[in-house]
């Protein structure tokens, strides 16, 4: 009964990473709302991640360049990651790049969002909270608004 378990559960596992890529705790949580045991899960999960089938750093790579495609920001991203059960020591180097890269990154998420630089501390504050959400950090929040606001016409007083 325990190697038809096993069979089971590495079967059920397999078909999950075919259809994309899985954290080795998202796939225990799958197959444990299946029924499947524990102890089994480990073993099946410890076979395939030997095999090269289940890797959290592969994992973690698919998810940091969807969500990067997505507009998010680097502090959402590894937090994202963590829930899912991924060492913050995989995803940290995937996360590298110079703060001028991220800035860019959230300058681009600002303008497919907004457009235009805020008008009052009102709108400033809620643009604020969008890129905040997104997973931006403060520093390149503050210079994203910054950066809108210099590129805004000069004849918007006038």
């Amino acid at each position: 009964m325990d190697d038809a378990d096993e069979d089971a559960v590495r079967e059920q596992a397999v078909r999950l990473l075919a259809r994309r890529e899985h954290s080795r705790r998202e796939l225990a949580r799958k197959l444990g709302q299946r029924g499947h045991p524990a102890p089994v899960i480990g073993r099946a999960l410890d076979e395939l991640a030997a095999e090269n089938l289940q890797s959290d750093a592969r994992f973690a790579e698919a998810y940091v360049r969807s969500r990067l495609e997505r507009g998010y920001g680097p502090v959402r991203i590894e937090a994202e990651l963590g829930e899912r059960g991924v060492d913050a020591a995989l995803v940290r180097p995937l996360l590298e790049a110079d703060d001028d890269e991220w800035i860019e990154r959230c300058r681009e998420a600002h303008a497919r969002r907004f457009g235009h630089a805020p008008g009052d501390l009102r709108e400033r504050a809620r643009q604020t909270r969008f890129l905040a959400n997104r997973g931006f950090s403060a520093s390149q929040i503050r210079r994203t608004l910054e950066l809108a606001g210099a590129a805004e016409p000069a004849d918007r007083d006038a």
